[in-house]
């Protein structure tokens, strides 16, 4: 598979409400999106070994969507989780304790249609934007 690339964002929030944020569905459709023109209208959670995450994210003017769908190979409640996208390549995200911040980083690998440094910029942003979201949430 291609090259490694790696994100991360420090969190204002305890670890065990980033995990809630990060996984639920509800929570899913209101960051999981790179920018303000995108969306996420659906999102499914199996969150257990061989389930399956699946979300759909799609432009709001309608001219383009996709599914994102994966299979979880490794969970560790609240700090860690592993999938392979339906594409095979591995993603691996940890959250890191510390006190009243959280550490969220994801390693993926690249796949070959976009550039690495533009594939690092959109993920990158969506954890951007997830971090705006949880520092925000009255959840």
């Amino acid at each position: 598979m291609g090259e490694k690339i790696a994100i991360e964002a420090v969190v204002k929030r305890k670890r065990s409400d980033v995990w809630a944020l990060w996984n639920e569905p509800e929570h899913i459709m209101s960051w999981n999106f790179a920018s303000d023109d995108w969306c996420c209208p659906s999102a499914e959670n199996d969150l257990r070994v061989g389930g399956r995450l699946l979300s759909r994210m799609e432009a709001k003017d309608g001219s383009f969507g996709f599914d994102f769908e994966a299979i979880y190979d490794e969970l560790d409640h609240e700090a860690k989780l592993a999938y392979t996208l339906t594409d095979g390549r591995r993603v691996e995200t940890r959250f890191e304790d510390y006190g009243d911040v959280t550490r969220v980083s994801t390693v993926f690998e690249a796949e070959e249609e976009n550039s690495p440094e533009l594939q690092r910029m959109g993920w990158q942003a969506i954890l951007n934007n997830f971090k705006q979201y949880a520092e925000t949430s009255q959840f």
